[in-house]
């Protein structure tokens, strides 16, 4: 983790350093207080339009695929934009562009394929079993007092969901 951080940081200085050098101090400041008033008004129309289609999926009238894939990029790219620094600006705002996104998706989609089978495995293990059956009053069972519990073989198959 702390080489992703160090690395991060040699990213972002090599590209401050090389714009500034190249536009100018001020100009580089400029752009980055422009990115940051961009990044803002995408987050907040966008937003709007992901929450949006996360509720449409809700309601079964859209993908639910193609809108947590929506969702799971704009919230990289909102993230990328409260990160400081040129690239995660420009990195934020491209995952922020409904174009962008477009392009994107079906690699998150891919992404997703692989790694579902791994968590549905995981997930399984950790749902208790349930059996299905019928409290008994205590009153019931033979005139000696002993309880009669019936089975049959379709008792004993695992239950389904």
């Amino acid at each position: 983790m702390f080489a992703l951080f160090i690395i991060y940081v040699i990213v972002e200085v090599a590209a401050l350093v090389a714009v500034g050098s190249a536009i100018g101090v001020l100009w580089t400041v400029l752009l980055l207080m422009a990115g940051s008033a961009v990044g803002l008004v995408l987050v907040r129309v966008q937003g709007k339009r992901v929450m949006e289609g996360l509720r449409a999926a809700s309601r079964g009238e859209r993908a639910p695929g193609v809108a947590v894939a929506d969702g799971v990029l704009f919230a990289i790219g909102s993230v990328a934009m409260f990160v400081p620094g040129l690239v995660t600006s420009v990195l934020g705002i491209l995952l922020l562009l409904p174009v962008t996104r477009w392009a994107v998706r079906p690699l998150v989609l891919l992404a997703a394929a692989r790694w579902m089978p791994t968590v549905a495995a995981t997930t399984s293990r950790m749902r208790p079993t349930v059996i299905d059956g019928e409290v008994v009053p205590e009153s019931a069972g033979t005139p000696d007092g002993h309880r009669i519990i019936e089975l049959d073989a379709q008792d004993f198959e695992k239950p389904t969901r």
